[in-house]
């Protein structure tokens, strides 16, 4: 699947930031985008942290947060940004991004049963992909 295009409205340096997702192809930290993009004039933490929150609030990357790192949305297009799920390859670190609304709408059930709202989940499951396990 080829990375979509970056929205005509965000500023340069969350376009740099997006590019920089899009181009890696998997997670990135913060401080590895921010190596990335010296060369394009960035040169502060604050500068990539600005531009990721606001790209997430957008739902055009994700935070991965036991990778401690950010990918870009896979769909940026599909609804329901708040909640996403992930595979992770613990073995060559690949990265998918999974989507089901009835997965989705379950655990909503669940946490309603509890009264809970939710209003932001990220699922992690942990593996191998397919090329990892037939190489085990």
């Amino acid at each position: 699947m080829s990375a979509p295009d970056a929205p005509a409205d965000l500023t340069r340096n969350q376009a740099l930031v997006y590019a920089a997702l899009t181009r890696a192809g998997g997670p990135l930290s913060a401080y590895a985008i921010l190596d990335d993009l010296r060369a394009a004039g960035l040169r502060a933490p604050q500068q990539i942290y600005r531009a990721l929150d606001k790209l997430t609030e957008r739902g055009l990357v994700h935070r991965l947060e036991s990778l401690n790192a950010f990918v870009a949305c896979c769909d940026p297009a599909h609804e329901g940004h708040e909640m996403a799920a992930f595979s992770i390859c613990e073995a060559c670190g690949k990265v998918g991004e999974m989507t089901d609304a009835g997965l989705i709408d379950r655990l909503k059930r669940l946490a309603a049963r509890d009264a809970f709202q939710i209003r932001s989940m990220t699922l992690e499951v942990r593996g191998l992909c397919a090329e990892c396990a037939a190489r085990a």
